[in-house]
C-alpha cells in the first residue's frame, strides 16, 4: 500500500491516512486530493508520505489527485503544521487558511472572457488586388452590414477583440456566430485576471525614488540591509516614533532584497486602513506587487494568489493570512504596526500573524522586520534581552516636532458644564481655530453607535441583548432608533415606552461616534464632516473613499474609532481630539493599559505630519493614569518600565505564557461543571510541571450568542508542556471538544 497523510478542512480533526491506488500517481506533498470521509467526498491536502495505520486496519483509497505537482509550497505546508500544533488546532483548519478561494474545485476559478479573432480566410484580400479570383474577403458580397463591420474591426485587431468590445459597437453574438459558422472568425476563451488595483484609489500614488533619507534613516537602513544581505534568519524590531519614516525604509530594503532575486512579504494590520502602503509599493514596483486580504472578492484573491504561485510576483502586501502566501524565495518579511491586535485571528486556528511570520522567516532563512512606534511588550522585551535586534528611529522626518498634547480633566468639565458634555470647551475652541485656518481635524472615540444604553427612569429596566450579557447600543436609523448588539447583531426598535412598566420615561445614556458626529454638525454647521467606523463603512470601498476624500482635503473633520489611528499620513491634520481617552481602561483585561497607551500614542502621531505644528487634546476622567500621562508625553521607554513592573508583579505575559480555555454551556451550571472537570484533569497532568491553573470562573462576557461561558487559565513558562496538557485533556473528553475554545497567547481575556 502507498499510504499518505491528508489534512481535510474539518474542525478538530488530525491527519487522516489514505491509500493511493495503483491507478493514480503518488501525489506530491502539498498537492490536493479528493478523499472519502463518512458519506462525503472532500478536498484535502497531502501532508506526509509513508503514513502508518494500526495493524488490521484498512485505509480508504484516494478518489482523485487534483494536482500533478505541489499546490502549496513545502514551506507553507510546514508552516501550517506548526500553526496547528502551537495553537492546538486541526491541521485541516490551518491548511484551509493557506488555501485560496475555490481551492476545493479542480476547475480553475479564473474569470474568462470570450475573444473573437478573424481567420486567414476571413482576412481574404482586397478586391482590387490582381490576385483576387472571386474569393470571399472582408468586404465581399454576401455579408450583412453588421458582419462587414465586425470583419473590419477584427482585421484591425490581430490578437482579437473581446465579445464585450464588439457588443459596444452594436455587433451581437448572433452576428459573430454566423461569421464563425462560415469560417471567417473563431472564438476562444482567455483568462481575465482581476486586478484589484484597477478599481482602487491605491494605484494613484506616485513613488519618489529621489527622496532624501535622514541620517537616522540611513543608519537604520544600513543596519537592516547588512542583516538582509546575510540571507540568514534574523528578527529585528524597528522602533520608530510616529512620522519617523519607517515606510521609506521598507521600500528601500524591499528593493535591495528583490535585486538579489528574493521575494518580500509585507504584512499590515488592515489593508483598507493603510492604503498608502500598498499604493507606494505598487507605484515603486509596478505589476510585480500582489495584494492578499479578505476585502477582495473571491475572484480577485484567487487570481492574485495564482500570480504569486506562478512566480509572477516579487512583493506581496497583505493582512495576517498573507503570511501563508505561496512565495518560493522569501528573503524579507516586514510586519508593519506589529503591535496591532488585528494580527490575531479570533476563530480556529487562533494564530497571531506576527508570530507566524517569525516562524516562516526561520523556515525561509529570511530577515523579519517588526515595525512599530508602540511595540508590544512581548517584542520589546525580546529586543531588550537580545533575542531580537533593536533598530531605533527617535526623530521625525525633517525634524518635525511631535504634537503638543493637552489633557482635559472631564471631571472639572462636568462640574462646570453639566453631565451631558461630549466635547469640551478647549476642544471646541481648538476646532474653531483649525477650521478658520482651513486645516484638518481628527476626532477619536473608540466606541461606535449613538448611545451606549437605554433605561427606564421609573423602574430602572435597561435594554439588554437576549443572547449576550451586554447592553444594546443605540443607533440612528432612517425610521427612528435601533438598539443593536455588537456581538450577535441582534437588533430591535427602541420603543417610546418601557417594556416592563409601560412608563414613557425611557432615557438614552452614554455616547458613541454617531453622537459625536451629530454634536460637531450642530456646533459647526458649515464644516464638512465625515465618520469612519464599522457602521459607516460596511459598503465595499466606502472606507477607501472616505479616507481618499479626507486626504484630498474634501473633508474638514473626520470622526472615527481606532480605524483612524492606524498608519495614516494626512499632512493637513494639525489637531487630534480624543474623546473619552479612558474608554478601554475599565475592561477586565490585563492588557487594557497597554492598548490605551498604544491607541493614544498612535492617534496623537497623526497630527503635525506636514509643515505646520500639530496638537492633540485628550479628554479623560483619569488624567493621572500612567498610560494616559506617558502616551501624552510620547514616552514609550517609561511606559514599558511601568507596565513591565505591573506584569511582573501579577505574573502576566510576557513574563509567563498564558492559555485561555473557554467552556460553553446551555446554562451557567453546565458550563461550570464542564470547566471544573477540565481543571481536575489538567491538575492531574501538570502538577509536576511548574504550571498552574486558574478557574473555572464566569467569563467577563458571561453569555455570548445564547451560550454561557466560563474560563480556565493556564499559566507557566513551559509552553510546549502546557499545550500538550491541553491536548491530552481534550483527547480524553471528545464529547466536550466542540464546546471548548482554546486560545494560546490570548490578546483578549474577555
Amino acid at each position: 500500500m502507498r499510504l499518505v497523510a491528508v489534512a481535510v478542512p474539518v474542525p478538530f480533526l488530525d491527519l487522516l491516512t489514505y491509500n493511493v491506488p495503483d491507478r493514480l500517481e503518488l501525489p506530491a506533498i502539498g498537492a490536493r486530493v479528493r478523499v472519502p470521509l463518512g458519506s462525503r467526498t472532500l478536498t484535502g491536502c497531502v501532508i506526509e508520505h509513508g503514513a502508518s495505520i494500526d495493524a488490521g486496519t484498512d485505509a480508504k483509497d484516494i478518489v482523485e489527485v487534483l494536482d500533478h505537482e505541489a499546490f502549496l509550497p513545502a514551506t507553507v505546508v510546514a508552516l501550517a503544521r506548526w500553526v496547528a500544533e502551537y495553537y492546538v488546532a486541526g491541521v485541516g483548519d490551518a491548511i484551509a487558511v493557506a488555501m485560496p478561494p475555490g481551492a476545493a474545485r479542480r476547475a480553475s476559478s479564473y474569470k474568462t472572457q470570450r475573444i473573437v479573432s478573424i481567420t486567414a480566410h476571413g482576412l481574404g484580400s482586397d478586391p482590387s488586388d490582381e490576385g483576387t479570383q472571386g474569393a470571399e474577403s472582408p468586404r465581399h458580397r454576401g455579408l450583412t452590414p453588421k458582419q462587414s463591420q465586425a470583419i473590419e474591426a477584427l482585421a484591425a485587431a490581430p490578437a482579437g477583440l473581446p465579445m464585450s468590445a464588439l457588443r459596444e459597437r452594436g455587433i451581437t453574438a448572433d452576428v459573430v456566430s454566423r461569421l464563425v459558422k462560415h469560417g471567417l472568425a473563431t472564438i476562444r476563451d482567455e483568462a481575465d485576471e482581476r486586478d484589484p488595483f484597477e478599481r482602487s484609489a491605491l494605484a494613484t500614488v506616485a513613488a519618489d525614488p529621489d527622496r532624501q533619507l535622514t541620517p537616522e534613516q540611513v543608519a537604520a537602513l544600513d543596519a537592516l540591509s547588512a542583516r538582509a544581505d546575510a540571507a540568514e534568519f534574523r528578527v529585528a524590531l524597528l522602533h520608530g516614533v510616529t512620522g519617523s519614516g519607517k515606510t521609506e525604509i521598507y521600500l528601500r530594503l524591499a528593493d535591495r532584497v528583490c535585486r538579489t532575486g528574493r521575494q518580500v512579504l509585507l504584512m499590515v494590520p488592515e489593508i483598507a486602513l493603510t492604503p498608502s502602503v500598498a499604493a507606494l509599493f505598487r507605484a515603486a514596483f509596478g505589476t510585480r506587487v500582489a495584494i492578499q486580504h479578505s476585502a477582495l472578492s473571491d475572484g480577485e484573491r484567487h487570481d492574485q494568489w495564482q500570480r504569486i504561485r506562478r512566480g509572477d510576483i516579487d512583493i506581496v502586501v497583505g493582512t495576517r493570512s498573507a503570511v501563508f502566501a505561496p512565495l518560493p524565495r522569501v528573503g524579507l518579511i516586514i510586519v508593519d504596526e506589529e503591535h496591532d491586535t488585528s494580527y490575531k485571528q479570533e476563530e480556529s486556528p487562533r494564530y497571531h500573524g506576527r508570530d507566524v511570520a517569525i516562524v516562516r522567516g526561520s523556515l525561509e532563512g529570511a530577515l523579519v522586520v517588526l515595525g512599530s512606534a508602540t511595540p508590544s511588550l512581548e517584542s520589546f522585551q525580546n529586543a531588550a534581552i537580545g533575542k531580537y535586534d533593536l533598530v531605533s528611529l527617535e526623530r521625525r522626518v525633517l525634524d518635525r516636532p511631535m504634537a503638543a498634547v493637552r489633557i482635559v480633566n472631564m471631571r472639572d468639565e462636568y462640574a462646570t458644564e453639566g453631565p451631558d458634555v461630549v466635547i469640551s470647551r478647549e476642544l471646541v475652541t481648538a476646532i474653531e481655530e483649525r477650521l478658520t485656518r482651513e486645516e484638518q481635524v481628527l476626532v477619536l472615540l473608540n466606541r461606535r453607535g449613538y448611545s451606549t444604553a437605554v433605561f427606564c427612569r421609573q423602574c430602572g429596566d435597561s435594554f439588554e441583548c437576549p443572547n449576550c450579557s451586554v447592553s444594546l447600543t443605540v443607533h440612528r436609523a432612517r425610521n427612528g432608533w435601533k438598539a443593536r448588539c455588537h456581538y450577535c447583531n441582534y437588533s430591535t426598535d427602541v420603543p417610546k415606552s418601557c417594556r416592563k412598566c409601560a412608563a414613557p420615561y425611557l432615557e438614552q445614556t452614554g455616547f458613541g461616534t454617531e453622537k459625536v458626529e451629530q454634536h460637531l454638525r450642530d456646533r459647526f454647521p458649515s464644516a464638512r464632516i465625515g465618520r469612519v467606523d464599522r457602521d459607516s463603512v460596511r459598503r465595499k470601498g466606502a472606507l477607501t473613499s472616505l479616507l481618499s476624500k479626507f486626504a484630498a482635503g474634501e473633508l474638514d473633520v473626520l470622526v472615527g474609532t481606532q480605524m483612524i489611528a492606524k498608519g495614516h499620513d494626512f499632512p493637513r491634520v494639525t489637531l487630534v481630539g480624543v474623546i473619552s481617552a479612558d474608554v478601554g481602561l475599565g475592561l477586565a483585561d490585563f492588557r487594557a493599559g497597554e492598548r490605551t497607551f498604544q491607541l493614544l500614542t498612535q492617534v496623537a502621531g497623526r497630527a503635525g505630519r506636514g509643515e505646520r505644528k500639530g496638537e492633540a487634546i485628550v479628554q479623560t476622567l483619569y488624567p493621572e493614569h500612567y498610560s494616559i500621562q506617558l502616551a501624552c508625553q510620547q514616552d514609550y521607554a517609561a511606559f514599558f518600565e511601568r507596565e513591565f513592573a505591573y506584569r511582573k508583579g501579577m505574573r502576566y505575559p510576557p513574563l509567563v505564557a498564558l492559555i485561555n480555555i473557554v467552556v460553553r454551556g446551555k446554562s451557567l451550571g453546565d458550563a461550570m461543571h464542564a470547566g471544573a472537570e477540565v481543571v481536575r484533569r489538567l491538575d492531574g497532568v501538570i502538577a509536576h510541571a511548574g504550571m498552574m491553573t486558574l478557574g473555572p470562573a464566569p467569563a467577563p462576557l458571561g453569555r455570548l450568542r445564547g451560550e454561557h461561558r466560563v474560563q480556565v487559565f493556564i499559566k507557566g513558562t513551559r509552553r510546549a508542556e502546557m499545550r500538550q496538557a491541553v491536548k491530552a485533556v481534550l483527547a480524553e473528553m471528545p464529547e466536550l471538544r466542540r464546546k471548548v475554545t482554546v486560545d494560546v497567547d490570548p490578546l483578549s481575556v474577555l
